[in-house]
């Protein structure tokens, strides 16, 4: 297995849910740290969406390992930025029976 080509500079983004004064909460999203990592594009597919198709693209991104729990290991839920890009995370999984790198399956959203 080559060693991933870590070139690219992340935000990790978690949620944080504030209450809103009548019973809700607002979600807001907030930076967790920095990774450096390398995306590769997966298959793109397109799905039905209410009125026309959309497609969508898949990425692996694959960052350094970190121990389960760690608040630097990524999680389904989060999120990666990159300037204006986001990336919503769906699974991460270890890359290598060592654990010194994680490929975090993720689908990019638009700017919001």
């Amino acid at each position: 297995m080559n060693a991933p080509h870590l070139n690219r500079a992340l935000v990790l983004e978690g949620v944080v849910r504030t209450p809103d004064g009548a019973g809700g909460f607002t979600v807001v999203w907030a930076a967790v740290g920095k990774l450096w990592a390398e995306i590769l594009p997966g298959s793109g597919s397109d799905t039905l969406g209410e009125e026309r198709m959309l497609s969508a693209v898949p990425y692996r991104v694959t960052v350094r390992g970190a121990p389960t729990g760690s608040a630097s290991r990524p999680k389904a839920g989060q999120r990666f930025r990159e300037g204006e890009r986001l990336f919503l995370i769906q699974a991460v999984t270890e890359r290598d029976p060592s654990g010194r790198y994680l490929t975090c399956f993720v689908r990019e959203e638009g700017p919001k």
